[in-house]
């Protein structure tokens, strides 16, 4: 496949890395220790067109593809991993789940403020009791003459405290198992919605992680997204399409601890020369470099293989898990090559560090993604 990237997606790159370090960098660390979710950028972020990137023009996007969408998260990613979370998650999840299973009416309602900025998304599928094991969910949806009665918790949902809108999955067929869930959109406002806890977290603090609660929440019949009980195979299908955002937020989070690595170890002098002289470092800066362009190349054949129309499960998976724990690596060696440095939050490869774990866990932890890419070695047919 051809991984040369087209003149526009280039100018791409180039304006998404000019915001990153002109709107974001200079704030990173006051968010970061106030855990703080910069609500006002979302506007910014929506003006740029970042945020409706994978939104048909006539929904007001800018009609884009995965290989774009996965350049914009990289270079958010390499300023602040928790704004291109953010952004993965409004666009990848709920923008894009509106748009794969929402009626006209829904897409022509929902998707032009979502792509626009004027309104954020999330997107609630995890549970205190079911994570890996989506199919464990349990919070009910049960139908009423005027539309549905929607009770449960949801919890770490990216956006969760601020998003306007919310896709939620629910079981509206406790007898069916996987084929008796289904997704709704739930807007801010409505009665019995709100937020819950918000999340203290080790990394990504700027990024809102909240509790989705639903108390005898009621929502219109057509607020009922995709057919009943298609939800949780319409969530694979979303996943799928939201992990090439994850390995890109994983292969941004590597390159910003590597370029700070390569940057240090030039100027870091022991020994009477910079410590970038030592064969012991240039082998660390080698292997990183390596390993970041392969998970690039990785995310990128993903990418372009679902902007072609094929299927992209196993290759999605494949990215996901490799960009992830990549990311690990490359960002502990950073951290190493800083040496005592490195511990310290003057130097921003100690955020990187924190940031950097959850890529392994998020939308599928590395234990999944290997079942799901066992799978279909395993089953062809799959």
């Amino acid at each position: 496949m051809e991984f040369e990237l087209t003149e526009e997606q280039r100018e791409l790159r180039h304006t998404v890395r000019e915001f990153a370090e002109g709107e974001i960098l200079p704030h990173v660390k006051e968010w970061d220790e106030q855990a703080g979710f910069p609500r006002e950028l979302i506007g910014k972020l929506g003006s740029l067109g970042i945020l409706g990137i994978l939104v048909p023009e006539k929904y007001g996007g800018a009609g884009l593809g995965y290989v774009e969408q996965a350049l914009a998260i990289q270079e958010l990613a390499r300023v602040d991993g928790s704004i291109a979370l953010a952004v993965a998650a409004h666009s990848s999840l709920c923008s894009n789940h509106i748009f794969q299973s929402g009626t006209e009416p829904q897409r022509t309602r929902y998707l032009p403020e979502l792509a626009t900025g004027k309104k954020l998304g999330c997107w609630s599928l995890t549970e205190p009791e079911a994570g890996s094991d989506a199919g464990g969910t349990r919070t009910r949806a049960e139908r009423r003459d005027d539309g549905w009665l929607i009770n449960g918790t949801k919890t770490f949902t990216t956006n969760g405290s601020y998003a306007d809108v919310c896709v939620a999955m629910a079981v509206t067929n406790p007898s069916l198992g996987h084929h008796g869930i289904s997704a709704f959109i739930v807007e801010r406002g409505t009665a019995g919605f709100r937020s819950g806890r918000k999340e203290r977290k080790l990394g990504m603090c700027a990024s809102d992680t909240a509790e989705t609660i639903f108390e005898d929440c009621r929502i219109p019949a057509d607020n009922l997204l995709g057919e009943e009980g298609r939800g949780f195979f319409d969530c694979l299908h979303v996943l799928d399409k939201g992990r090439i955002s994850i390995a890109a937020m994983s292969v941004g989070i590597a390159q910003g601890a590597y370029e700070a690595a390569l940057q240090y170890a030039q100027q870091r002098r022991q020994f009477g020369r910079a410590i970038a002289e030592f064969e012991g470092i240039q082998w660390k800066l080698a292997d990183m470099a390596t390993e970041m362009e392969a998970a690039r190349l990785l995310t990128h054949q993903a990418a372009r293989m679902k902007d072609a129309g094929l299927p992209i499960t196993k290759e999605a998976s494949m990215a996901k898990l490799f960009a992830s724990e990549m990311a690990v690596r490359v960002v502990g060696e950073a951290l190493q090559i800083h040496g005592g440095y490195g511990f310290l939050k003057d130097y921003p490869v100690e955020k990187f560090y924190r940031d950097v774990k959850l890529c392994t866990i998020g939308e599928g932890t590395s234990e999944i993604q290997r079942l799901v890419i066992a799978r279909h070695l395993l089953h062809s047919d799959v």
